[in-house]
C-alpha cells in the first residue's frame, strides 16, 4: 500500500466521521446484515418448502398409482413387468417425477426407469409400507439422493405389492435455484429503499448537528453545560409560544424557577409576563421581587434568548452615589452662598456699618442653625440627617422650601441606611420636582413618627398630587408623570417609586397615597 492510500484510510477512519456519516454507516451495515439474513432465511425456507412440496407430490402420486386397478391387475398378471413398465414410464413422464417403481412386498422391482434395475432389490425402507402404512423419506438409491414415498397396493385387506414414487433432490434444488433471481431482486429493492431512507435521515441529522462528530458534540455539550452553570448572568431560552426551553442556575435563582417550569409557559405576571411578550429589549431595568435586573432579549432561531444581570447592589450603590452627589452639589451651593454672605459682611464692615454687618451675619447664621438643629435633634440616624440637609439645600436652590416637622423622630438603626436613603430620597426628589412644577408658594414637608414597633414617614408637597386612577400604577417599573419620552426602562426613568415600593415591601410595610402626600409605614428592627 502506498503512503497516500494509508493516509486516506486513516483520514476516512470512522473516528473522523461526523455523527451523520457514522449513523449512515451503521444503518447501512444493519440493513445489509438484516437483508442478507432475510435472504438466507428465505432461501432456507424455500428449500424446506420445496422439499415439503416434493414430499406431498410423490405421496399423492404414489397413492394414485397404488389405487389404480391397472396396477392391481398387472401385479396379478403372469408377466407383471410387461404390463406395469409401460404404465410406470407414462406416469413418470406425465407427473414429472424421476421414478415410479412397482415392486413386490419383498422389494423386488417390476418397474424402473433403468430397465437393468428391474428384478433387483429396491434400495430403501419398505417395512412400514409392507405393514400397510405409507412412508416418505430422503434416500440415496440407484438414481442418487431423492425424496421418495412408498405406499402399499391393497387387494381388499391384503397387501399385494408396493409403489414407490420419487423425485431426485437435484430436481428440488433446481426449483429452489429458480427462485433465487426473484429473491435477489427483492433484496436489492429492499437495500435500495432502505439505503435511500437512511441517506435522507443522515442528511437531516447532518443539518441538525452541523456535520459534527460524536466526540465534538460531547465536548460541545460539556463546554456549554459548564458555561451555563458557571456564568454569573441569568440565561433563558423561550420558544415562540413563550414556553421555557432552558434556564441556567443564575436565571433560576433570580426568578425563583424550578425544574417543573421547563417546557411550560413562563407565566403572565411581573417580569415573566414581560418576557413572554417576545419583544426585543436592550439593557432594560426591571424589578423581580426584591431584585433589580437588567434585561436583554433578542430573537434566536425559533424563539428568544434572554439574559439577566443582577443590579440590585449596583442600584443601591447608585442611589447612595446620587445622594453623595447631591450632598456635594449642596455643599458647593452653600459654599457659594456663604461666600456671597461673607462678601456682604466684609463690605458692610468696610463701609463702617458694623452693627448692620453683625445683624446680617447673625440672622443668616440663625436660619441655617435652626434647620440644622431641628434635623439633627429629631433625626438621630446620621445618614438620613445628612440626606435631609442636602435635600433642603437642593430644594432651596430650586425655589422650594423643605420643612422638617419639629416633632420628627427617626431613631438610629431604625432601618438599614441604604433603605432609608432609597425611600426618603426618592420621595423627596419626586416631591421637589412636583413642587417646582406647581405655582408658588412651593413647599415640601417631611415628618417621621415612631409608634411602638413601627415607623411612619410622610412626605408631602404643594404640587397637584397623583390622580387616584394612577395610584395603582405609580409603583410599577417604567411609570412616570414626566411623560413617556422620559419614562423608559433603559434610562431608568420611572424606577424611583418602584424602588420605594420594593424597599417598603422588604420590611413588611405599606404605602398610602393621598393626593400629593405619601405615607410609608414600616416595622422597626425587623430583619428584611
Amino acid at each position: 500500500m502506498t503512503p497516500v492510500t494509508v493516509a486516506y484510510i486513516a483520514y476516512m477512519s470512522p473516528r473522523r466521521w461526523s455523527l451523520a456519516q457514522q449513523l449512515l454507516g451503521l444503518q447501512l451495515t444493519v440493513i445489509t446484515v438484516l437483508v442478507t439474513g432475510t435472504l438466507a432465511g428465505a432461501y432456507v425456507q424455500a428449500d424446506r418448502a420445496s422439499l415439503d412440496a416434493a414430499r406431498q407430490k410423490v405421496l399423492g402420486i404414489a397413492w394414485t398409482v397404488a389405487d389404480s386397478p391397472s396396477v392391481r391387475d398387472g401385479l396379478a398378471a403372469p408377466d407383471p413387468t410387461a404390463v406395469l413398465q409401460p404404465l410406470a414410464d407414462r406416469l413418470n413422464r406425465d407427473a414429472e417425477t424421476d421414478f415410479v417403481v412397482v415392486m413386490t412386498t419383498g422389494g423386488i422391482r417390476y418397474t424402473h426407469p433403468d430397465p437393468r434395475q428391474i428384478g433387483g432389490h429396491f434400495l430403501g425402507n419398505i417395512d412400514d409400507a409392507v405393514a400397510g402404512r405409507p412412508l416418505t423419506e430422503t434416500y440415496t438409491g440407484t438414481l442418487g439422493a431423492s425424496m421418495r414415498a412408498v405406499v402399499p397396493v391393497r387387494d381388499g385387506e391384503r397387501v399385494v405389492g408396493l409403489v414407490s414414487v420419487g423425485i431426485r433432490l437435484t430436481s428440488v434444488a433446481q426449483q429452489v435455484r429458480a427462485r433465487i433471481p426473484s429473491l435477489l431482486v427483492t433484496a436489492a429493492l429492499a437495500l435500495l429503499l432502505a439505503g435511500a431512507g437512511s441517506w435522507l435521515v443522515s442528511r437531516w441529522v447532518r443539518r441538525q448537528t452541523h456535520d459534527l462528530g460524536p466526540a465534538q458534540l460531547a465536548r460541545m455539550y460539556e463546554f456549554y453545560d459548564a458555561v451555563l452553570h458557571a456564568v454569573r448572568e441569568g440565561l433563558l431560552l423561550l420558544d415562540r409560544q413563550g414556553r421555557l426551553l432552558l434556564a441556567n442556575d443564575e436565571a433560576r435563582r433570580l426568578l425563583g424557577l424550578d425544574e417543573s417550569a421547563l417546557g411550560r409557559p413562563i407565566g403572565a405576571e411581573g417580569l415573566l409576563g414581560v418576557l413572554a411578550e417576545g419583544v426585543p429589549r436592550t439593557d432594560e431595568i426591571h424589578l423581580a421581587g426584591d431584585r433589580v435586573l437588567v434585561v436583554n432579549q433578542a430573537p434566536a432561531g425559533a424563539g428568544m434568548v434572554v439574559t439577566l444581570r443582577d443590579h440590585t447592589d449596583l442600584q443601591a450603590l447608585t442611589g447612595e452615589l446620587d445622594s453623595v452627589r447631591g450632598f456635594t452639589e449642596s455643599l458647593r451651593a452653600q459654599a457659594h452662598e456663604a461666600a456671597n454672605r461673607l462678601h456682604t459682611v466684609l463690605s458692610l464692615i468696610e463701609l463702617g456699618r458694623t452693627a448692620e454687618a453683625i445683624e446680617f451675619a447673625g440672622a443668616e447664621l440663625a436660619v441655617a442653625q435652626r434647620l440644622t438643629d431641628r434635623v439633627v435633634g429629631a433625626v438621630r440616624e446620621p445618614v438620613l440627617a445628612a440626606l435631609l440637609l442636602g435635600k433642603a439645600a437642593q430644594a432651596a436652590e430650586r425655589g422650594v422650601e423643605l420643612e422638617v416637622a419639629p416633632d420628627a423622630e427617626v431613631p438610629e438603626a431604625a432601618l438599614p441606611p441604604g433603605d432609608l436613603v432609597t425611600i426618603v430620597g426618592n420621595l423627596l426628589d419626586n416631591a421637589i420636582d412636583a413642587a417646582v412644577a406647581a405655582p408658588p408658594p412651593r413647599r415640601v414637608s417631611f415628618s417621621a413618627i415612631r409608634h411602638g414597633g413601627s415607623l411612619t414617614l410622610r412626605v408631602a408637597d404643594s404640587g397637584p398630587g397623583l390622580d387616584p386612577a394612577d395610584v395603582s400604577r405609580a409603583f410599577e417599573r417604567g411609570w412616570s408623570t414626566k411623560g413617556a419620552a422620559h419614562a423608559t426602562a433603559s434610562t431608568g426613568r420611572g424606577l424611583g417609586l418602584a424602588l420605594v415600593g420594593q424597599a417598603v415591601h422588604r420590611h413588611g410595610g405599606d404605602i398610602e397615597v393621598d393626593g400629593s402626600a405619601f405615607t410609608v409605614r414600616v416595622a422597626v428592627g425587623v430583619p428584611a
